[in-house]
């Protein structure tokens, strides 16, 4: 994401303070977060849909059936803009009205591309699979040309994007501290389960034993 000047449309106006513009800061949470919410305009409507994505380098990759909705959207109108949101923590106020969540969020705008040539949209796809789970790409079957030709990906340019981030406790009026109730963060995290194996005598991959959503550092 090359260093720019902030578009107007981008910047955030709510509590300013909050965002960051930078990639350190916009990748990490991209990384992180396993699913998106696309939004398209439909026949002038507002459509917003949630789908898995990956970030690779500079750009954003979603991918679904090729028969979907929001891709015969974007094959109108190009337009789009896509969120992801972690929830860091609850945080619980001594009054209702400064009750919050900690949490990362970004927003991308941007005009989507349709990846078409096979041999990037694979190298596409094994992005999406290693951001699932990294190292499943090397242990399972590769895509044939008939599902290339039945999904889509699309690459959206992250050079209009923004973060917004909270952190902290809770922010109560001076003359609510002395009130006697229980105030300060409840940490959230994503954790897996135990893994729960579909027949067949295939060892449990470590990836999927060790799965965790505070991924490995991603490619620049």
């Amino acid at each position: 994401m090359p260093s720019r000047s902030v578009p107007a449309p981008l910047r955030v106006r709510r509590l300013p303070e909050r965002a960051a513009y930078d990639e350190a800061t916009i990748a990490p949470i991209l990384d992180e977060a396993l699913v998106c919410h696309v939004a398209v305009v439909r026949e002038g409507r507002p459509v917003v849909i949630p789908t898995l994505h990956a970030r690779d380098g500079d750009r954003l990759l979603l991918h679904g059936s090729k028969a979907a909705g929001v891709f015969r959207d974007l094959r109108r109108d190009d337009t789009v803009c896509v969120t992801v949101t972690l929830i860091d923590g609850l945080v619980l106020a001594r009054s209702a009205f400064h009750h919050s969540v900690n949490y990362r969020s970004v927003v991308v705008h941007g005009r989507a591309e349709e990846i078409t040539d096979p041999v990037e949209k694979t190298a596409a796809l094994r992005v999406v699979v290693e951001h699932v789970a990294r190292g499943r790409w090397d242990d399972v079957r590769p895509p044939t040309a008939a599902e290339l030709r039945e999904t889509g990906v699309w690459a959206v340019p992250l050079t209009e994007a923004s973060a917004k981030v909270r952190t902290g406790g809770p922010k109560d009026d001076a003359e609510d501290l002395a009130l006697p109730v229980w105030a300060g963060v409840l940490p959230l995290r994503l954790a897996s389960g135990e893994p729960l194996a579909d027949g067949g005598d295939a060892a449990l991959p470590a990836y999927v034993a060790g799965w965790s959503r505070q991924p490995a550092a991603s490619p620049a």
